[in-house]
């Protein structure tokens, strides 16, 4: 047989193994929660690329959710194509060389476990039922082992079928058995695989955060409460964990005396403390939606760091959540009594999206440092940096004051003879942990100002719904700015040294047109 034939009849085989592989991986995913380099590869990918490159690609590709689908496909095309190359060269090999099992098991399965594991070292950690950090690494490692020997033992086992076929002495090495043994290999291979992908591929989808990722409460809808499953909601997973919450701990653990860990039922046991939080995303816009206020209730972090006894050095809380994203603030605001470890949201255990059984809530920062799924509080020291931070988002994290229309609708016409009953302008203001004193709206461009009433007040930690009943004298287009007054007397401004890595301020505008 030739070296060219060989290398052919190889890649069939590993292109068959490397399909095999990936609903190895595909299976352990849905049905056990494993993490695969299927999803955490972007994880690990991501935290290289600097915050604005990043933006720039979410663009180009058509917003995150492409994004993430893009990661995926990417990956499951690169490893089976990799296991298609692998395949080819051992087909050459095995040409000329009988090759022992022990020989096949290093290249095939210790060999790419150790590189993978190295890699991934970071994010191995992952899991998706809530098992505990080490454990959950230990899971993934033993998830990638039993992807790796299954691509090994069809590689070795393909290539032994079709090669089996006894031949005379005299047989061509171009018997055109050899040929349909391949192809009847490979194509029966590839079929199986296949369709037992493509129903787990359809599965993940079902699955994924797609549907509900990047979600946004904003409009007529807007109450001072927003529901659950309105609640915006943005995550960097393509597939969000679904805890179980007999599985799941939460650990106190680095500079601590007395390391801690506890049940979901020893949280439950502690006295509980009700509080109305609102929560808004980073990358939030003047005139976005990713931002929603709940009820929630748990118990003061600083409940459980005090009887872990922090020591000297105490700088920081490295946040982890059990799908490996992580997070920081200063240990000063993680004893702080607001700051709290949830477990209910308006009156319910906290739905798989917003982080069952317990997340972190760290009010007047923004979302990214309320840490879902979370699974460990680490004390450290002032130099840990969390997920985003490695990408450059910061460094100031405190949520900036902020005021928004969500109605009318920016370019709105109306009629004229509306105006005589009144035009509802509504919106809302949100000021960090500082609360809201005042709004302001002005309908020619900030020239002028006139107080809006504050129809939902809020607390120091909540936004504040706002209202003015605008009766416009006449006929005009009419540009409407809003600014609001913190708690503490500060007022909206924009910061124009503000990086957007650090948040967006400015003031909301929106043009209305109002027609004799």
């Amino acid at each position: 047989m030739s070296r060219s034939r060989a290398f052919f009849i190889g890649s069939l085989i590993g292109l068959v193994a490397g399909c095999a592989m990936t609903v190895a991986m595909l299976l352990l995913a849905s049905l056990f929660g494993v993490a695969t380099p299927l999803a955490i590869f972007g994880d690990r990918l991501s935290v290289f690329i600097p915050a604005d490159l990043f933006l720039s690609l979410m663009g180009r590709v058509g917003g995150y959710n492409h994004m993430k689908q893009l990661g995926v496909g990417s990956v499951i095309a690169g490893q089976i194509l990799v296991g298609a190359l692998g395949g080819g060269l051992f087909g050459i090999f095995r040409r000329d060389h009988r090759i022992s099992g022990a020989i096949s098991a290093a290249v095939f399965i210790l060999l790419p476990l150790a590189v993978t594991s190295a890699v991934l070292w970071p994010v191995l950690g992952t899991g998706y039922r809530g098992l505990p950090i080490d454990a959950a690494k230990l899971v993934t490692i033993v998830g990638l082992a039993l992807a790796f020997l299954l691509f090994e033992r069809t590689i070795v086992g393909g290539f032994d079928f079709v090669m089996s076929e006894r031949r005379s002495p005299d047989a061509s090495p171009f018997t055109p058995h050899i040929g349909r043994r391949a192809f009847l290999f490979g194509g029966l291979g590839i079929l199986l695989s296949g369709a037992a992908g493509a129903t787990l591929l359809r599965k993940l989808y079902r699955v994924a955060t797609f549907s509900y990722d990047g979600t946004q409460y904003k409009g007529r809808i807007v109450q001072a409460i927003t529901p659950n499953d309105q609640f915006y909601c943005v995550t960097k997973n393509v597939v969000d964990p679904k805890v179980d919450s007999l599985l799941w701990r939460l650990e106190i653990s680095g500079l601590v005396q007395n390391p801690r860990t506890y049940k979901l039922a020893d949280l439950k046991a502690l006295t509980p403390v009700d509080q109305e939080t609102t929560i808004m995303c980073i990358s939030n816009g003047l005139d976005a939606g990713l931002m929603s206020n709940a009820l929630w209730r748990g118990i003061p972090l600083a409940t459980l760091l005090e009887p872990a006894g922090p020591l000297p050095g105490a700088a920081k809380v490295k946040l982890h959540g059990v799908d490996n994203y992580t997070d920081t603030f200063p240990f000063e605001k993680a004893m702080d009594a607001t700051t709290l470890i949830a477990y209910e949201m308006n009156g319910e255990p906290l739905p798989d999206r917003h982080g069952f059984p317990a997340r972190v809530l760290v009010p007047g920062y923004f979302g990214e440092k309320h840490v879902k799924w979370v699974t460990r509080i680490e004390i450290t020291d002032a130099n840990a940096v969390g997920f985003y931070e490695k990408q450059g988002w910061g460094p100031d994290f405190i949520v900036p004051t902020r005021s928004r229309f969500d109605q009318p609708d920016h370019e709105a016409r109306l009629p004229f003879a509306a105006a005589a009953n009144g035009i509802p302008v509504k919106g809302v203001a949100f000021g960090g942990d500082r609360g809201i004193s005042r709004v302001e709206v002005s309908f020619d461009d900030g020239e002028s100002w006139d107080d809006a009433t504050l129809d939902y007040p809020g607390t120091r930690l909540t936004w504040s719904l706002w209202s003015f009943d605008w009766r416009p004298d006449e006929p005009g287009d009419y540009t409407l700015v809003a600014r609001a007054t913190d708690g503490d007397g500060e007022v909206q401004e924009w910061d124009e040294d503000r990086p957007f890595k650090s948040g967006t301020t400015g003031f909301h505008k929106i043009v209305v047109h109002v027609a004799a």
